[in-house]
C-alpha cells in the first residue's frame, strides 16, 4: 500500500487521528479499493470509530500490489501514529506532502513528511498484522435523526465541564433539542453543578424525532468527532433509538466518511434520574433488559469472519462497513464496560424476542485467513 497526501488534506488526516485518539489506544489501518480505512475501538468495546478516506482524497493512492492480492491489515499504537501528526496547525504551515507506505515484509508503516525548505521527516512505525475490525450497524434502523452544522453542536456542549463524563440529549415539548449534564445516582446534588442547553428546531437542518426521546452517552468521544467535523466544515448526523441502543454519529463528504458508534445509558438508569414522559414508556419497555446485576463478560461475543470478494453481511442486512460474518463466541480482550453502559455486543444477545438478524451494532473482527 502506498498513498500520497498533499496540501490541506495533511491537516485533515491529522485531525482525524486526534479524533480517533479520544476513543482507542490502537489504530487499525486497512487499505481498501474504495479508500483508506482508519478505525479504532475502546477497551470496553462500547465505542467504535471509523474514517474512510476516498481515493480522490489522495494525490496518489494504491491499495495493494498486485491488484489481485488481498490488501494488508495492521494495527499500530495510537500514541505512535499521533506523534507523527502532533500539531495539525503546524502540519498545515510546514508540511507540503505526506507519503504513507505499508510494508508487510518488514512489518513497518513508513510515514514521510516532506516539509518546506527541503526538510524530510521519516517515521518508521512497527505494526502487527491483525484482523479487520468491523462494526455492524445500520443508521436507517434508527427512528430518530438530528442533522445540524458542527458549529451549532460545538457551541451547545461548550458550557459543559471538561470533567463531565456523560451528557443527555433529548427532544423536549415544543421540539426543542436539549443537552443536559448527567449525574450518577450517588452524586450529591447540592454539590454538583447542573448545566442545560436548549436549541430551537430552526438550528437544525433536519429534525426527525419524537418529543420525549432522549439518550445519554459519553461526552469525550462526542467532542472528538465534533472537533473534526467543525474543522472540516461538515454537518453532523445523529441517529439514535431508545436508551440502551447504540447511537450512530456520521459525517459524509465526497472525499471522506466518518462513523462513530457509541453505547448509550440503559433505560433503568435513566428512569432513576428522570420521570418518564407521556407516550415514551410503552415503547421503551419493549427494549428493557434486566442486566444490571449480571456479569457483562458473560454476554460479550466476538464475530469472526472470513473476508470474501464482494461479500455482504449474511444473514444480516448489509451495511456500508460490514463484511460476510459468522458468529463465534470468544473472549473479548480489554477491560469490561461500566455496568451502566451496554457494550456494543449486547444487541445480538439481550434481545431474544426480536428477530436474530436485526442489524444492531456489534463489533466484528474478520479473520486474516491465517487460522
Amino acid at each position: 500500500m502506498k498513498c500520497l497526501v498533499t496540501g490541506g488534506n495533511v491537516r485533515v488526516l491529522g485531525k482525524a487521528a486526534h479524533s480517533l485518539s479520544r476513543i482507542g489506544d490502537e489504530l487499525y489501518l486497512e487499505p481498501l479499493e474504495n479508500g483508506l480505512s482508519l478505525r479504532t475501538v475502546n477497551a470496553s468495546r462500547s465505542a467504535f470509530a471509523c474514517f474512510l478516506f476516498a481515493p480522490l482524497f489522495f494525490q496518489h493512492y494504491q491499495a495493494a500490489r498486485p491488484p489481485q492480492a488481498q490488501p494488508p491489515r495492521c494495527k499500530v499504537l495510537m500514541k505512535s501514529f499521533l506523534s507523527v501528526f502532533r500539531s495539525p496547525v503546524a502540519l498545515e504551515k510546514t508540511v507540503e506532502r505526506c507519503c504513507i507506505a505499508l510494508s508487510p515484509e518488514s512489518s513497518r508503516l513508513v510515514i514521510q513528511l516532506h516539509c518546506k525548505h527541503g526538510v524530510t521527516k521519516t517515521h518508521n512505525l512497527s505494526f502487527q498484522e491483525c484482523e479487520s475490525l468491523q462494526a455492524i450497524f445500520d443508521p436507517a434502523q434508527c427512528p430518530n435523526l438530528l442533522r445540524a452544522p458542527a458549529r451549532v453542536l460545538v457551541e451547545a456542549v461548550a458550557p459543559f465541564s471538561p470533567a463531565l463524563s456523560e451528557v443527555t440529549l433529548g427532544v423536549s415539548p415544543g421540539r426543542r433539542v436539549v443537552f443536559r449534564s448527567y449525574l450518577e445516582e450517588d452524586t450529591d446534588a447540592t454539590k454538583a453543578m447542573m448545566t442545560e442547553m436548549s436549541l430551537n428546531e430552526e438550528e437544525f437542518q433536519q429534525l426527525e424525532a419524537q418529543e420525549g426521546a432522549s439518550i445519554t452517552f459519553c461526552l469525550k468521544e462526542f467532542r472528538g468527532l465534533l472537533s473534526f467535523a467543525e474543522s472540516a466544515n461538515l454537518p453532523l448526523n445523529i441517529h439514535f433509538d431508545v436508551p440502551g441502543r447504540p447511537a450512530i454519529f456520521t459525517i459524509e463528504d465526497s472525499l471522506l466518511d466518518g462513523h462513530f458508534v457509541l453505547a448509550t445509558l440503559s433505560e433503568p438508569d435513566l428512569c432513576s434520574q428522570e420521570p418518564s414522559r407521556p407516550g415514551q414508556g410503552a415503547h421503551s419497555t419493549m427494549h428493557l433488559d434486566d442486566f444490571a446485576n449480571d456479569d457483562i463478560d458473560s454476554y460479550m461475543i466476538a464475530m469472526e469472519t472470513t473476508v470474501c470478494e464482494g461479500a455482504a453481511v449474511a444473514p444480516c442486512t448489509p451495511s456500508p462497513l460490514s463484511e460476510e460474518e459468522e458468529a463465534e463466541p470468544s473472549v473479548v480482550p480489554g477491560t469490561p464496560p461500566l455496568k451502566k453502559f451496554r457494550s456494543l455486543f449486547f444487541g445480538s444477545v439481550l434481545a431474544p424476542t426480536e428477530p436474530p438478524c436485526e442489524p444492531n451494532p456489534v463489533l466484528a473482527e474478520d479473520s486474516d485467513g491465517e487460522g
